[in-house]
């Protein structure tokens, strides 16, 4: 499982290095072969490869014909880029990608889980604010799932 946060500034070249702690789970995982793609949310998710192999598969079963399934499938799919840690531990963040998130220099590294996202840090910053505004907001509470969910 990944987890946490972390503040990594990308080089000249777009590389990130990943922080030490996880490079060991990545080696043993996916023998350092990651997938980095969009999400939704104007960031980049990375999957090691076994990960996204599984989500691509799920994803490819969606029906074409359905419009918010193909878009989906044209997002995360048509934007899936396969990336290795070299031997400092970095990957290279193709420009489109860090185009499509608004990267420049400083990134958010968020564990959740099974993956990584990484953020523009002023847009984390942003947008974490925003839900934490949002949730103290919201009057009705957690959705059904969540109910009986302690933290």
């Amino acid at each position: 499982m990944f987890r946490g946060a972390n503040r990594i500034s990308l080089d000249a070249k777009g590389r990130l290095a990943i922080p030490t702690r996880y490079r060991a789970r990545i080696e043993e995982r996916c023998e350092n072969q990651l997938i980095v793609t969009v999400d939704r949310d104007y960031c980049l998710l990375v999957y090691p490869l076994p990960e996204w192999e599984e989500i691509e598969r799920r994803i490819s079963r969606l029906p074409t014909l359905n419009r918010q399934a193909r878009r989906l499938q044209r997002l995360m799919v048509g934007h899936a880029t396969e990336v290795e840690l070299d031997g400092q531990g970095r990957i290279l963040l193709p420009r489109e990608l860090r185009d499509f998130a608004a990267i420049d220099r400083q990134v958010m590294f968020i564990g959740q889980g099974n993956k990584f996202e990484i953020w523009d840090e002023q847009r984390w910053n942003e947008r974490r604010d925003q839900w934490l505004t949002e949730e103290s907001a919201e009057s009705g509470g957690l959705a059904a799932e969540l109910e009986s969910f302690n933290f």
